[in-house]
């Protein structure tokens, strides 16, 4: 039996696939490339490519694979972008869940780990976010999330669907040189692609009410928030309770600033960022609990801000070289 990571090629589906095969856990990995890598799934790795929008290729799947559970990390990510592209944005995040969940139901696999995102909070106007805290994303891109944990819920109550939804906050990090983000929007990539073009990075807003006038976010480890994902599964596989969402939250959060310093000092480029002034709506403080998670998920900032700053840099320079020697992975992709 294998766990199938949807999106297991891209940045968080490659460190969930990492973590899953540390616990000795079998795991089979399906995404169509449109912002993923196949060099970032392990050559011994069964890798489908293919759209999760393709049922029957999932069936076929679910039969060729043996297939226990899923992580469903594929999904258009961009937030900002998902405004200019609403049907899209649905179609890839929420038409290809409703196609999943179909599949699963018909295939008889009943356990889901499903990745879904701070933006179903919006702004919250609370120091300190909560599971319970009210949702109102403002986004076509938060909006798919919330609807992807209601789907999750009503096929729980329709069929017994085990299942639970895990709000991302802020990934950065790396937790191997071969893995890296290479989102064009960012703050790590676009930080480190500014450095290496020889401009200033760019701090919007110094007069937020915080220790140094920065905004202040909550930012998580990329492995730390990986192994949580194989607790979850570990849960579900066990029949254990498990509450239907977790946020994976710091509890304190950094600042735009303290990242700006920490980069400087892990680079050695000797930068005094740029300052500009505050973008319309950007609220002082976003942070969440991790409380629920770090009881039942093993959720745990196991990783300073240093650690996340200097594995992602560490990464980024390392990514020329790895895509340069990367080998043709076409023989291990069966088209879907």
């Amino acid at each position: 039996m294998a766990w199938l990571v949807t999106g297991g090629a891209g940045y968080i589906g490659s460190h969930v696939v990492r973590a899953f095969l540390a616990e000795g856990i079998k795991v089979v990995v399906l995404d169509d490339l449109s912002s993923g890598h196949a060099e970032f799934v392990p050559a011994d790795v069964p890798f489908v490519r293919g759209d999760v929008l393709n049922g029957e290729l999932l069936l076929n799947l679910f039969a060729d694979h043996q297939i226990d559970g899923v992580v469903h990390v594929a999904g258009f990510k961009y937030a900002g972008v998902s405004v200019q592209r609403p049907l899209h944005t649905y179609e890839q995040n929420v038409t290809a869940t409703a196609t999943l969940l179909a599949a699963m139901e018909s295939a008889g696999v009943d356990k889901i780990v499903f990745s879904s995102s701070a933006a179903v909070y919006g702004t919250p106007h609370t120091d300190l976010v909560t599971e319970a805290t009210a949702k109102s994303p403002e986004s076509p891109y938060g909006e798919s999330k919330l609807i992807g944990e209601w789907l999750l819920r009503d096929q729980g109550i329709a069929t017994g669907l085990k299942h639970t939804s895990l709000r991302y906050f802020n990934v950065v990090g790396s937790g191997a040189l071969d893995l890296r983000d290479t989102s064009p929007h960012n703050l790590f990539p676009l930080v480190f692609a500014a450095l290496a073009a020889g401009r200033t990075p760019r701090i919007n807003g110094t007069d937020y009410r915080t220790a140094d006038g920065t905004c202040v976010r909550d930012y998580i480890h990329v492995a730390d928030l990986a192994a949580s994902h194989v607790a979850a599964a570990g849960r579900l596989g066990a029949g254990e309770s498990i509450e239907p969402v977790y946020n994976l939250g710091s509890g304190d959060g950094v600042s735009v600033g303290e990242i700006m310093a920490t980069v400087a000092t892990v680079t050695g480029i000797d930068f005094v960022p740029e300052l500009g002034p505050r973008r319309a709506g950007d609220p002082d403080r976003i942070v969440a609990s991790g409380a629920l998670a770090a009881r039942d998920l093993d959720w745990k900032m196991r990783h300073t801000l240093d650690d996340m700053v200097r594995s992602a840099w560490a990464a980024s320079q390392a990514g020329g070289a790895a895509e340069a020697a990367a080998p043709d992975r076409g023989d291990f992709i069966r088209l879907g």
